[in-house]
């Protein structure tokens, strides 16, 4: 049985998790981390969340990895890097769900992943790792004579903007195309903004309510125009990718992967 750790346990993304692990024969919850401060430190799960489980939330990580094979991780990018050089020090392997990340966090994640495992995807989803591919061959066959905007539908709660799974796409798009993201990408629009050009690729955020996650994008050509659409109906969904990708990363080597790998896409 793999034993998996889980940080931000009071969080949407860690009381779903923690029920994922609790529902499969295959795992066993190890332990729950939360921030230093926060209400839950000191008590039982099964307390707070009914689970069947003796484990303890804690607000060190060291405590908390301590008897883990994996941990999984959906919290806030700089606590992520902390939680990762802890991971790395013990020798646990992480998943790794949180967006968000600069350039100079993912460079780090990128060398600690020398030391451990380590699964870091934007979106756990398997119908969204589908979509990358699609997308991808999409954009390969349609080329240059199509549009293309990305439009995501989140929570009013989520705080980062565009969706890391947005930009996910649009980074896998703009490699496809030749295109320089950081140069092309227009975050959306206001004013008079000129005629469109041929090598934008557009992204759009919608902030509001309860909705989970939809990722909708267009290719629109003269006379046509072709959608591919991922709507998550649950965090259950990410849930589960989570502990997918924990179950597969427990006996890997050291190194750098994503939900291609773990779901053989590559």
């Amino acid at each position: 049985m793999v034993k998996i750790a889980i940080t931000g346990i009071s969080g949407r993304m860690g009381r779903a998790i923690a029920g994922c692990v609790e529902e499969d024969e295959r795992t066993t919850l190890a332990g729950a981390l939360e921030a230093e401060g926060h209400p839950w430190i000191g008590k039982n799960l099964s307390e707070l969340t009914g689970m069947n489980t003796s484990v303890v939330v804690t607000d060190r990580p060291e405590e908390a990895f301590r008897d883990a094979d994996v941990v999984i991780d959906f919290t806030t990018p700089e606590a992520t890097m902390k939680n990762m050089e802890v991971a790395a020090e013990l020798g646990k392997p992480l998943v790794i769900g949180t967006t968000g990340f600069s350039v100079e966090q993912r460079a780090a994640i990128t060398e600690l992943s020398r030391r451990v495992g380590v699964v870091f995807s934007p979106n756990m989803s398997i119908g969204v790792n589908l979509l990358f591919r699609l997308v991808t061959e999409t954009a390969r066959v349609l080329g240059d004579e199509y549009d293309v905007e990305i439009v995501e539908y989140h929570h009013r709660h989520k705080k980062d903007a565009p969706s890391g799974t947005a930009l996910r796409i649009a980074e896998l798009i703009a490699h496809t195309l030749g295109r320089d993201l950081d140069r092309v990408a227009v975050y959306g629009r206001k004013g008079i903004t000129g005629e469109r050009s041929t090598e934008e690729i557009g992204i759009q955020s919608v902030r509001a309510g309860d909705m989970v996650g939809d990722h909708i994008i267009l290719f629109a050509g003269s006379g046509e125009r072709l959608e591919l659409t991922h709507r998550a109906h649950s965090r259950t969904t990410f849930a589960k990718g989570a502990v997918k990708a924990a179950l597969w990363l427990v006996d890997k080597s050291a190194g750098l992967y994503d939900m291609q790998d773990v779901l053989g896409l590559r």
